[in-house]
């Protein structure tokens, strides 16, 4: 699984775009987000220039963790999957790597059907992305405060 405190390189921001880009096309889905489950816009394709896509990555991980707590209840591990059929716009949401969320908007020009289909590949291409940043070995984290002293910290407030 990924670290919650993994960095995605350059490389990697760039393949996972791709992926979305992707999908999008042979999804014919409006949109498509890629969301890490604390609400991080990670990737976007389609028309995502026309949503709020940062208010849309925090509004979705908070349901994915709110359907999490109902999976819990009734003693499921986690719904991997959700579905939300609008009048014009519909939601696919996929979890990714049990730490990314897959959104896809599609209207009618497509079907979810078409969009299930569709995600399946995304979601194998995903996963291979974020199995291999695990896999890579992390950098050790410098503490930048651990040089700074309570002797430090009094002159800075008594100037």
């Amino acid at each position: 699984m990924l670290s919650p405190t993994a960095v995605m390189y350059e490389d990697e921001v760039r393949r996972i775009q791709e992926v979305a880009d992707q999908l999008a096309v042979d999804s014919r889905a409006r949109t498509i987000l890629v969301v890490d489950k604390n609400g991080q816009l990670i990737a976007a394709a389609g028309n995502a220039h026309e949503l709020d896509t940062t208010s849309l990555s925090s509004l979705v991980a908070g349901n994915v963790a709110a359907t999490g707590g109902i999976a819990k209840l009734i003693e499921e591990e986690e719904f991997t999957g959700q579905f939300h059929e609008g009048k014009g716009i519909s939601v696919h949401l996929s979890i990714v790597a049990r730490r990314i969320i897959l959104v896809v908007l599609f209207d009618k020009n497509t079907t979810h059907g078409l969009v299930r289909l569709r995600v399946r590949k995304a979601i194998e291409q995903l996963e291979k992305i974020f199995a291999e940043m695990a896999q890579r070995p992390q950098q050790p984290q410098v503490n930048v405060f651990a040089e700074i002293t309570d002797a430090d910290i009094d002159n800075l407030f008594n100037d």
